[in-house]
Parts: C-alpha cells; sequence; structure tokens
C-alpha cells in the first residue's frame, strides 16, 4: 500500500512570497530614489509615465500553500501554465530558494536540471564540471573516475570534454548536463522542461535512462514539461499546478485531462467569444457560437453523425464561405481535417449555418474541433476570416456490441484512426 511505501520529498504548507517593485531599479542611487519617493508619498521617479503603481510594494505568491508527499521509486510528472508555479517548487527542492512559510523534508541527495548548463562553470572544461558536480554531491575523485566513461559516452560529447563549457552550444550544454545528472551518485532527479533543447533521439535516450533510473534503480524523478506524450512515456502519477496550487494529483491521464480544460469542455452550447482565437483572421467575420445538435451529443457511438450549428457575424455579404474543422486529440496532436462542401453565400450582419458530418474512423477518446472560417474566391484561393481553437469537444465511445479490439482501444497506444478490418486473402 501507498502509506507503507518510503518517502522521498514531503511538502507541507509550502508558500514562497516575492516582493514587487521594491528593488531592481538597475542601481542603488535608483533603488534609493524610489524608496524615498515612497516613504514621501510621491511619484517614483525611476517608473515610465502612465506605470500603475499600486503595484509598488505589492506581493506576488508564486506558491501558495503546496502539500505534496513523493515516494522513492516514484517518477512524477508537473504540469501546468506559465506562471503556475513549477520551476519555483523545484527550485525550492534544489535549495537555489528558501520557502517563506512551511516545511520541505528530503531524503537524499538531488541532482537537478533546472535551465541549460545549471550548475556549470563556464570557465571550466566539461571534465571539470563533472568533477565539480559530484563533489557538490558528496562524491570522492574515485567514485567520479569509476563513472567518467560512462557520462562521456553517454553526452556525446567526448570530442569537446576538454573544452571550455563557455564555448559548448545548448544542445552540449543539455547533454552533458543531463548525463552527470543521470550518472552520478544521486536518490532525486529533477529536471525542468531542458530536453527539448536536445535533438529527438537524445531527448528519447533521456527519458529511457530516467525510467530506468525510476524502474530499475529506485531512484526519484521530479519531471516538468509541456510535452504530454513525454509525461506519458516516462510519469506514474502526474500533479497539475494553477496559480501557486496543486489543483490535480492522480493518474497521468485525468492530470492531462484536468489541464487540457476536458472537465467542463464536453457541452451542447460552446459560447466562442473568450475562446482563444489565431491572429491569422482578419476579423471580418466573427464566431459567436458553436452548438451541438445532437440528442446524445456530445458523447457519439459508432454510426452516430454529428451536426454542429454555427452562429457568426458578417461585415459584409460574401458570396462564396467555407467552414474547416480540424480535430485534435487532448494532447494537440491533429488527427484530421473536414471541410464543408458546397460553399455559403453568407449576408452582412448575423448569420447561422447547421452542417453534418460523419465520424465512422475516429477511435474511442476525446477530440477537440478547430473551426476555420475562410471565403473561397473565383480562382480558389482562401482568405480567412476567424479561426477558433477549442471551439467544441466531443467523446467518440464503442457500443458494447463492437468487437473486442474496439472495446478495448487505447488511444495512447494504437492513435486515433480506425482502420477497416484486415482481409485474410487464402491463396
Amino acid at each position: 500500500m501507498q502509506q507503507q511505501r518510503e518517502v522521498a520529498i514531503r511538502l507541507a504548507g509550502v508558500k514562497k512570497k516575492y516582493k514587487l517593485g521594491q528593488i531592481g531599479g538597475g542601481t542603488l542611487q535608483e533603488d534609493l530614489q524610489s524608496w524615498w519617493a515612497r516613504v514621501r508619498g510621491k511619484e517614483d521617479p525611476n517608473l515610465p509615465i502612465g506605470t500603475d503603481q499600486r503595484l509598488v510594494g505589492k506581493t506576488f505568491m508564486a506558491l501558495n500553500g503546496v502539500d505534496l508527499t513523493v515516494y522513492k521509486g516514484e517518477a512524477l510528472g508537473i504540469i501546468g501554465g506559465n506562471g503556475a508555479g513549477k520551476s519555483t517548487m523545484l527550485k525550492l527542492l534544489s535549495r537555489v530558494t528558501a520557502p517563506t512559510e512551511g516545511e520541505i523534508d528530503i531524503y537524499g541527495r538531488i541532482a537537478s536540471m533546472l535551465e541549460v548548463g545549471t550548475g556549470f562553470n563556464g570557465e571550466m572544461t566539461g571534465r571539470e564540471n563533472i568533477y565539480m558536480n559530484g563533489a557538490i554531491l558528496g562524491m570522492t575523485k574515485a567514485e567520479i573516475d569509476a563513472k567518467m566513461e560512462d557520462i562521456i559516452d553517454f553526452s556525446e560529447v567526448r570530442d569537446f570534454i576538454d573544452t571550455p563549457t563557455k564555448r559548448y552550444s545548448s544542445g552540449m550544454f543539455v547533454k552533458l548536463a543531463f548525463s552527470v545528472a543521470a550518472h552520478l551518485d544521486s536518490e532525486i532527479m529533477i529536471m525542468d522542461e531542458v530536453l527539448a533543447v536536445g535533438d529527438v533521439q537524445f531527448q528519447k535516450k533521456c527519458l529511457d535512462r530516467m525510467r530506468a533510473a525510476a524502474k530499475e534503480e529506485g531512484r526519484t524523478v521530479l519531471y516538468v514539461s509541456h510535452n504530454m506524450n513525454t509525461i506519458r512515456s516516462l510519469c506514474d502519477r502526474c500533479i497539475v499546478m494553477d496559480q501557486g496550487k496543486i489543483i490535480f494529483e492522480g493518474g497521468v491521464e485525468e492530470a492531462i485531462g484536468v489541464y487540457y480544460g476536458r472537465g467542463d469542455s464536453l457541452r451542447l452550447i460552446n459560447d466562442c467569444e473568450h475562446t482563444t482565437r489565431e491572429p491569422i483572421g482578419d476579423g471580418t467575420m466573427h464566431i459567436h457560437s458553436v452548438e451541438i445538435l445532437d440528442k446524445k451529443a456530445p458523447i457519439l457511438y459508432e454510426g452516430d453523425d454529428l451536426t454542429l450549428k454555427l452562429r457568426f457575424h458578417s461585415q459584409r455579404d460574401y458570396p462564396r464561405v467555407a467552414f474547416r474543422i480540424i480535430y485534435f486529440t487532448p494532447s494537440s496532436v491533429p488527427v484530421g481535417m473536414a471541410a464543408s462542401e458546397p460553399s455559403l453565400s453568407v449576408r452582412e450582419g448575423e448569420n447561422e449555418a447547421v452542417f453534418q458530418m460523419e465520424l465512422p474512423q475516429l477511435g474511442q477518446g476525446e477530440y477537440c474541433g478547430r473551426i476555420v472560417l475562410y471565403e473561397v474566391n473565383e480562382y480558389g484561393s482562401e482568405t480567412v476570416h476567424d479561426v477558433v481553437n477549442a471551439a467544441f469537444t466531443i467523446r467518440k465511445e464503442f457500443r458494447e456490441s463492437v468487437n473486442d479490439t474496439a472495446k478495448r482501444w487505447n488511444q495512447q497506444y494504437w492513435g486515433s484512426i480506425v482502420f477497416p478490418s484486415i482481409e485474410v486473402v487464402e491463396e
């Protein structure tokens, strides 16, 4: 049971508070000028004209009460939007900075990569940096020597290992830094989105190494990434962070669903006014809402058609307008596209369009639709007027009568397209 597992990291009520506008004017003189102006209730002479001075002296809670337990040998994924507090939490665990409130208990040595080249001295060679990082972890020179060749081989920078690291590219930095973190004796590995700099083959090798470290060596891995496929590939459990708090803790797929907002996205009527739009549209047309008209929708079964009603505004008449829907998986991987046929005649003002499509080829799972509204001229070229991301979400299900393969369809491993059955031809 989970209660009997050995704890590697425990956070209790952890908060990290930063002060805004207190320091950082650029020089000591400017900081003193700003402080003296605040004391007298005057305008800050170092702020640009028009700056909202209500932020001066305010605080920002990068972490606002985090409770988390990570167990030995566990690979924990950490996901969330920019500014959610992910990197701040890893900096606290790596002791780069200290918490404002709360307690952090760490049981084991930590090797971390918070950014490209973390812990490296640019004036030292790659080999010298390996020795320095090992010494920081408390290893002897003999212990580092025993691992040196493995580190160099894994890093793929043998030809440059005796070159000062300030001359390394960002990719070389990542390769050597990860190799050091992965091979030196540490019980906990912390990775913060650094693998994105490396090439695809090296990313795969790193993920395999982290997976082996957790499964075979019993090391604890904390991994932050915006790439949901690598989170799926590596992690046993996942947390979702938002505004300095953990809003979900549990299975990887469930966490990804929360991150992409699937919890409340299965709606029959979707208001597009506050939905993210692509900046490529010229703005002469504007989609207001998307309504799913099917009675059983937004859950569809094999044989069900998807019927959508679009409400949109046009600034003038257009004789030839079409819609394009691009389907994506919850991890933002495009699945396919469908376009309306024939084109529509649109008048100035408010408009409605209802269209229907079959989706027999989709496997079981959730899909998000991006709607593109565009005009087709007499020569066949297109002018895009509005693009709405995540305009609607549907879920495809299989009935009990479907064959066993369909009933146990796994979108993660089999993808999203159901091909026709394989016909066995006897000669």
